[in-house]
């Protein structure tokens, strides 16, 4: 790494699901110029396959302290698994077991300070569950052992890229348990989330709107009494803490107002939602935060890929992105 890194916390950098692009794009981004000091966190076989893919002239070191310096033209490896190389493209039970050991080691190093913050390169939801990992994504990973639900806390995901940013009130669940999930509690939660990360970008007064569940936000009932019943109280409850909330918004036009600088962040209820406004824009601009970690965590907003995963084609941009904000979030701490 260069010089003017070596006192620098590195970041944690997972190489995702082995079968898919997560490893090549995660290298060409840590080595591009410029780039956060970053330490690989995955299979040995796995780093060596995507350097000889993607950069061919860089020596892979392997360390077990992320504090151990490496030579400039190298970047450090953890290794978190032995097994040989995985096939490209194919869902697997050990590829998603190393992706997943991967993450748990991250987690255990930021949680210790070892390292200023999380990276992670895609995984594969299919390949967790052949596994056995009873967890359907990273955010819910991150949550469960990154010492938040200990605390008695939650998390939300944050979408953003450079025009618009959206917090979900629910994940990864059905459209149906969405639904039922969308309680007071959740919006409160992701409300507050929304505001603290917007203030993590430096947005010091964060303007939240927070979308509606049902067409046209229920349209006064006629649609649906979420709005009504549940949404608007919370939004009134925010508000008397403080938060510049208002809404609820309905869905269909809210992101727009973003987009054109009335709001600074969107709540959305439910997964697509949030990520259909925000994917829609480019996959290469977009990044996923983890908020209300006691560390930072940000990944790239696409999948693993596995149609062009050992082409050497994938592009890294959004991997890219990520490191630099997961770099400007950790400084503002």
């Amino acid at each position: 790494m260069t010089d003017s890194k070596t006192s620098v916390i590195p970041l944690a950098v997972t190489l995702g699901d082995p079968a898919g692009i997560g490893p090549e794009v995660a290298l060409r981004a840590a080595t591009r110029p410029g780039a956060p000091r970053c330490v690989l966190l995955g299979e040995r076989a796995t780093a060596l396959r995507a350097r000889d893919l993607v950069a061919p002239g860089l020596d892979i070191v392997e360390i077990s302290d992320p504090g151990t310096e490496v030579p400039e033209a190298s970047l450090p490896l953890i290794v978190t698994g032995k097994a040989p190389a995985h096939p490209y493209g194919q869902v697997s039970a050990a590829a998603g077991q190393a992706a997943y050991d991967a993450i748990l080691k991250a987690i255990d190093l930021a949680r210790a300070g070892a390292v200023s913050g999380i990276v992670t390169a895609p995984i594969h939801k299919e390949a967790l569950s052949a596994a056995g990992i009873p967890f359907p994504g990273h955010t819910e990973m991150l949550e469960t052992h990154g010492g938040v639900r200990e605390a008695g806390g939650r998390v939300a995901m944050m979408l953003a890229n450079d025009e618009i940013r959206t917090v979900l009130v629910t994940i990864h669940v059905s459209l149906k348990d969405a639904i039922d999930q969308a309680d007071f509690e959740a919006q409160m939660r992701a409300i507050r989330l929304a505001q603290q990360g917007c203030r993590a970008f430096g947005i010091a007064a964060p303007r939240v709107a927070v979308a509606g569940l049902n067409p046209h936000a229920g349209e006064g009932g006629l649609f649906g009494r979420e709005e009504i019943e549940i949404i608007a109280p919370a939004i009134k409850a925010a508000q008397a803490e403080g938060i510049d909330a208002s809404g609820p918004w309905p869905g269909d036009t809210v992101f727009m107002q973003a987009r054109q600088g009335r709001f600074d962040v969107v709540v959305a209820q439910y997964h697509d939602q949030g990520l259909i406004p925000v994917k829609y824009m480019g996959l290469e601009k977009g990044v996923n935060v983890t908020l209300g970690l006691p560390f930072v965590r940000t990944s790239p907003d696409h999948g693993t890929a596995f149609d062009i995963a050992g082409q050497g084609i994938a592009d890294p941009a959004s991997m890219a992105t990520a490191m630099e904000m997961a770099a400007r979030m950790v400084a503002a701490l």
